[in-house]
């Protein structure tokens, strides 16, 4: 089949799903049914409760779930060779009726719960226990987002040194660029913050300006990019800045980068369709349902490999911690949360063709990194010469998928500091970090939460997180299992319809048990075998704490929602 055609049945289900079960979800769900406001303005503080125009909040939500996910698991699915057709499949499925279900749930939820993540969701409709587990489990999986993403920046930003100590400036020239764009980046989404919120410059003429500023600092980085420091350097310069930010009010830095990054975002998504029309790569070089030498279940492991361009956990995290919290109308959430899922699945969908595009020029060879082949397939495609026309695009595309990881990573360090402080305060009870005393005025503060945050994810990055990576993905998806699961007992405690939630919901908590006895068995295999490091051991040890996790509160949950039935 034609990659073309590809992407075009991709985005118009896509688009049918948004028009048509979006609107259905609005109406079951009473979105914009009442004239409450928001929490944004209900609760503005200046520094995480800011109302943001709807494009601007649509540019931070976009950027901050879409990380390196819908690249990286497209490609790591079609590495292991389960064949082009079922990820699109998943990519479509899982968007329409899984992941975009999910981020607008969490969402809505959290705005008619005066902004408060899903933690407090469970706290209210489940119990108090039920908040402290996942919590607890929430945020350790943020602590491996922070150390993984921090990696990723690193890596890209870091320079190449030879045998002798010195730097390769060769090898290092790409990554050197992206650096220093990505500082100048910082500045300019600083200004134009100060303009739009302090000076009340017009938002279309400050994002024309910004547009214009962004060429700018990308034909400097270009051409000027003096800083070649190590990748450990960097993480520790990343380590400091996610600390900033994370406690820095949103409109200073936040919501002015991710507004100015999503330009980049779409930038890249408009190339790579381009690319598509042009190049129209044949999907003849990638097996259709899967290849021969596949050894590997597509079931769970297609379902935890495919998360962010489908369902990803980590999304609930956004949805309910950093997005509620700018909401300006509640009827901002469909397009914002619901539309920026399907948006992520359309980009899902065009790194299949990417991938494409790659293996019909190298012979069907996609054994290289990630991103050679999202870069190179979309830049070959465009310019099959390989000339200067790739080589700037390539550029842009590296630069692109760094801003993803960036985005995602300060964000993840601010919501890993929400969880911290929530787990120390119990909402019933009135406790807020203000009027608490103790330890748990210590913990809750926002500056310690932030510097415990930090520290434990630059030094798991810097020793090893590969080592637990494995586990990262039935972790996401039990995230998502649970986000749904949190939303659904809201929904029904309200009256309101919970069924589309309860489908979802079951597989996801079946795909997370799954996959983790299938790690825990294979890591028990390591250390019976002999020789392994400390890896094996503590995956198992988690695992089984998960999948005891998993079924704890799928009881707790599922009970609820029982009860409510029996109530009805």
């Amino acid at each position: 089949m034609n990659g073309l055609l590809v992407l075009i049945i991709g985005v118009a289900l896509l688009a049918c799903g948004y028009i048509f079960y979006g609107r259905w979800l609005c109406k079951q769900w009473g979105v914009g049914e009442n004239d409450v406001p928001t929490p944004a303005h209900a609760m503005e503080d200046g520094i995480d409760y800011v109302p943001a125009p709807a494009p601007v909040l649509m540019g931070h939500h976009f950027s901050s779930i879409a990380g390196a996910g819908p690249i990286t698991g497209p490609i790591s699915a079609l590495k292991l060779g389960f064949g082009w057709l079922p990820c699109l499949a998943w990519i479509v499925i899982g968007g329409i009726f899984f992941g975009g279900v999910h981020d607008f749930g969490a969402l809505f939820a959290s705005v008619r719960h005066g902004g408060k993540s899903i933690g407090e969701i469970i706290a209210e409709n489940m119990s108090r226990r039920a908040k402290l587990l996942f919590l607890t489990f929430a945020y350790l999986t943020l602590i491996l987002v922070v150390a993984a993403f921090a990696s990723i920046v690193a890596g890209t930003f870091g320079a190449t040194f030879t045998e002798a100590g010195a730097v390769d400036l060769a090898a290092s020239e790409s990554n050197a660029r992206v650096a220093m764009v990505s500082l100048l980046f910082i500045v300019i989404a600083i200004i134009f913050g100060f303009c739009v919120y302090r000076r009340n410059a017009p938002m279309s003429v400050a994002s024309v300006v910004g547009v214009v500023g962004i060429v700018v600092i990308i034909a400097i980085g270009m051409n000027f990019h003096p800083i070649y420091l190590s990748a450990t350097t960097w993480m520790w310069i990343c380590g400091l800045y996610i600390a900033i930010a994370s406690v820095t009010p949103v409109w200073i830095l936040l919501q002015p980068r991710d507004y100015l990054s999503s330009f980049l975002l779409y930038a890249m998504l408009a190339l790579a369709v381009v690319s598509v029309f042009v190049g129209h790569p044949s999907m003849a070089n990638l097996p259709a349902i899967q290849a021969e030498t596949c050894t590997t279940p597509v079931f769970p492991v297609l379902f935890t490999t495919i998360a962010c361009g489908a369902i990803s956990g980590f999304h609930s995290l956004v949805s309910s911690g950093t997005t509620s919290k700018q909401l300006d109308k509640e009827t901002d959430a469909k397009p914002i949360a619901y539309g920026g899922m399907l948006l992520e699945c359309v980009l899902a969908v065009l790194v299949l063709c990417a991938v494409a595009g790659y293996a019909n020029a190298n012979g069907g060879d996609i054994g290289v990194g990630p991103t050679v082949l999202f870069g190179g397939g979309i830049a070959g495609m465009i310019d099959p010469s390989h000339g200067a026309v790739y080589s700037v695009l390539y550029t842009l595309l590296v630069l692109t998928y760094s801003s993803f990881c960036l985005t995602s990573l300060d964000t993840a360090t601010r919501l890993a500091r929400f969880m911290f402080q929530e787990f120390w305060l119990d909402a019933s009870k009135g406790e807020t970090a203000e009027n608490v005393t103790g330890i748990k005025k210590v913990m809750s503060n926002m500056y310690v939460a932030t510097g415990i945050t930090v520290i434990l994810g630059v030094l798991l990055g810097l020793n090893g997180y590969g080592k637990i990576w494995a586990l990262f993905g039935s972790a996401n998806q039990l995230l998502a299992a649970l986000g749904l699961l949190a939303v659904a007992t809201w929904l029904g405690n309200v009256g309101k319809n919970n069924k589309m939630f309860l489908i979802p919901m079951v597989f996801m908590l079946c795909v997370t048990i799954c996959s983790l006895i299938i790690n825990t068995i294979q890591q028990v295999g390591k250390i019976t075998a002999g020789g392994a490091d400390w890896g094996p051991y503590v995956q198992v040890v988690l695992g089984v704490l998960l999948v005891v996790l998993a079924v704890v509160l799928a009881i707790e949950g599922f009970t609820t929602i029982k009860n409510q039935k029996a109530k009805a």
